[in-house]
């Protein structure tokens, strides 16, 4: 048995003229945590919609827990819990009687499983509350709640911390961690916020105009994502030009507000800070930094032009 609960190979959807993915191949291991990144319109959603079976490719083919053909993925997806985009919820009708909706239509036997979901994902106190009058953040509390009420074996999540606050992210990333960690669920999610997604997933997947550019694990990416100075100095130019001349392997580029970056550097702060005492420049800050996930996804995106 394939140990991987995804497997999508040389994956295509067009619409009409548009080409939504571009032979996308990715696979996503049973137990992990598999962040999904891009801009709008990079494919994300077109993917998961196709493993919700909203859509169906154009070319190439995806597995869902090994299993390939329409039949068999129709019955692996009843393992599968999704959330993409808007939950489907029912504006006059209160939580607790939505997510009892569609306990019945999945089959899933006992009242108390609504109750549990609610409690589990932190909507239990807004439970007689009507969808809508929840806010945003409690909306996507409950699509969670409903992609749960089936006890699946993945989740797959579009964007679930839109409109949570800071503390509900936090709760949101602990909750995922937990059913994770505590019940095996392999969760593959999207975010634009990919400060929290760095906190989250295993294993990162780069979309950008509907091609992989890339699948790494969290380990190789905080490799690559070595640190940075950012350097500021009362003449740009002249001190550009002494760490050309006394530097010439640095790499390092002037930013738009006169800042210079320089990445990797192979040298201790103060070798920067002695060059530019000693060629009578008045070093104004020097700061040393980590690149970000947002950082390495722009540069991958740049480095593909």
């Amino acid at each position: 048995m394939s140990q991987y609960v995804i497997e999508a190979n040389q994956v295509s959807k067009s619409y009409g003229s548009v080409l939504a993915l571009d032979r996308v191949s990715l696979c996503v291991k049973e137990g992990s945590i598999y962040g999904l990144i891009g801009d709008n319109g990079a494919g994300k959603s077109t993917f998961l919609k196709l493993l919700a079976g909203h859509v169906f490719c154009t070319n190439g083919e995806i597995r869902l827990f090994d299993k390939f053909e329409e039949k068999e993925i129709r019955l692996s997806r009843r393992q599968t819990g999704f959330m993409i985009e808007q939950p489907g919820l029912f504006p006059g009708m209160t939580a607790e009687k939505v997510l009892e909706y569609y306990r019945i239509q999945k089959g899933v036997p006992g009242k108390g499983k609504t109750e549990e979901m609610l409690k589990l994902t932190g909507i239990w106190e807004k439970r007689k509350c009507k969808c809508k009058k929840l806010s945003m953040g409690q909306k996507q509390r409950l699509g969670l709640a409903i992609a749960m009420i089936g006890e699946p074996r993945l989740l797959v999540l579009d964007e679930p911390i839109n409109g949570l606050d800071p503390s509900g992210i936090l709760e949101f990333r602990t909750l995922l961690h937990r059913l994770n960690e505590e019940k095996g669920i392999t969760i593959l999610l999207s975010s634009h916020i990919l400060s929290e997604l760095q906190q989250t997933a295993h294993v990162f997947g780069f979309l950008s105009k509907g091609k992989l550019l890339e699948e790494i694990s969290a380990d190789k990416l905080a490799e690559k994502c070595m640190d940075y100075l950012d350097i500021k100095v009362t003449d740009v130019e002249e001190f550009a030009a002494l760490l050309e001349k006394n530097f010439p392997e640095e790499s390092f580029r002037v930013l738009p507000d006169r800042t210079i970056q320089i990445s990797h550097p192979s040298r201790e702060p103060e070798s920067y800070s002695r060059l530019a005492a000693d060629n009578g420049l008045y070093l104004k800050g020097l700061e040393r930094k980590q690149a970000s996930l947002e950082d390495y996804y722009i540069s991958l995106k740049n480095s593909v032009k």
